[in-house]
């Protein structure tokens, strides 16, 4: 009788041992940002709030297709550089990715929709605001913040009839991101009847303005308009004070951060800056982004740059296309995600015909004791 139980008892283990593994399946989905270079502080801002929400989604045991998955960041580094985001681009559609949250920057996320458009993998930009982005007719590309039409357009009214400017100067760099939103602004501010007294370029790696400052200093501005990011800006604010140039200081999403009091030093002045965020909360919102916030300080030990809870959207955006499809397959959640009504952090998502978030937000910002403060929120 004790024979026999032991070998009962040693057929049941072994038959426990030899069943099949619950299956789960592994779901990649893909990010871009410049992890590298001047602004790799906004880079890995976006990669936390990927990371985050792909946490918080493998915590719910989530099931699709009758099983369950495990979701995994695949985080590539195109160092704000075309060539480098194509390359990005190209590796991820190699390793198997079902869609991707990014670039951070237009001028690498415009030359990348395309492979992702021949890979038929969707794509989900959090902060790619030139308008080509979402012009090129394809069927895989999104965003959940608004254009540079929108963002460029109300700076520019603001400029006249808020700010009162008389002679606006506007400065560029060349890239993607900062000829669009400047063009777009100059527009704005002529429709609004404003005088553009000067426009000049620099580039997205220079550090020395002086040539173009002095130029328009003699042109006597009093507003100051910059396309372009922080890492920019912040010096350019600092040669500006240094040869005199009192005039207010303006520009998208790019100088609209934490880091830009630190670069620009004593120059930021006391509501000197106003900015504006392709994106932003209505107050019926402030919760749930403040509450994201204390989630992401308490895993990362660092305060939200700017696009982390975009991206932590985005992420959760095309997971709830994917439930909708009971499928990971991009053929097949791709027509979910272009009809998806979801409810985020950062407000409402669902997009327009040509990818871009239906009834984008943005918001004003100034700057404080050093310190970015909310302004309004506006449409």
């Amino acid at each position: 009788m004790k024979i026999r139980l032991s070998v009962l008892a040693v057929a049941s283990a072994f038959a426990a041992a030899s069943a099949p593994v619950a299956a789960q399946t592994v779901v990649k989905i893909g990010h871009v940002a410049p992890l590298t270079g001047g602004i790799a502080h906004l880079g890995k801002d976006n990669e936390f709030g990927g990371k985050l929400a792909v946490e918080e989604l493998n915590a719910k045991g989530l099931k699709i297709g009758g099983k369950e998955v495990k979701f995994e960041l695949l985080s590539e580094d195109d160092a704000a550089d075309p060539k480098q985001g194509t390359a990005a681009a190209q590796k991820l559609v190699d390793s198997g990715v079902v869609g991707v949250v990014g670039h951070l920057n237009s001028g690498t996320s415009i030359p990348a929709s395309r492979i992702y458009k021949d890979a038929g993998i969707p794509q989900i930009s959090p902060s790619s605001t030139a308008p080509k982005y979402t012009q090129q007719g394809f069927k895989t590309t999104f965003r959940v913040v608004a254009n540079d039409g929108q963002l460029g357009g109300t700076l520019g009214r603001y400029a006249v009839k808020e700010a009162k400017a008389k002679a606006i100067a506007i400065i560029d760099d060349r890239s993607a991101y900062g000829q669009g939103v400047a063009d777009e602004f100059q527009k704005s501010v002529k429709a609004a009847g404003g005088k553009i007294v000067g426009r000049e370029f620099t580039n997205d790696k220079a550090t020395d303005f002086n040539a173009i400052l002095t130029k328009l200093k003699g042109a006597k501005p009093d507003l100051v308009f910059f396309g372009g990011m922080d890492a920019v800006g912040g010096p350019m604010m600092r040669q500006m004070k240094q040869l005199g140039i009192d005039a207010r200081f303006m520009g998208g999403d790019g100088i609209c951060t934490a880091e830009m009091a630190k670069l620009a030093g004593d120059a930021i002045g006391e509501g000197k800056v106003v900015c504006a965020e392709a994106g932003g909360v209505t107050p019926d919102k402030a919760g749930a982004l403040e509450d994201f916030k204390k989630r992401f300080k308490a895993k990362y030990n660092i305060d939200v740059q700017l696009y982390a809870p975009y991206v932590y959207d985005a992420v959760n955006v095309m997971v709830a296309a994917m439930q909708k499809a009971n499928s990971t397959d991009p053929k097949k959640y791709l027509p979910e995600l272009a009809k998806i009504r979801y409810d985020g952090v950062i407000g409402p998502i669902s997009f327009d015909k040509h990818g871009d978030i239906k009834d984008g937000t943005l918001t004003l910002y100034t700057f404080k004791e050093g310190k970015k403060t909310l302004m309004m929120v506006t449409k």
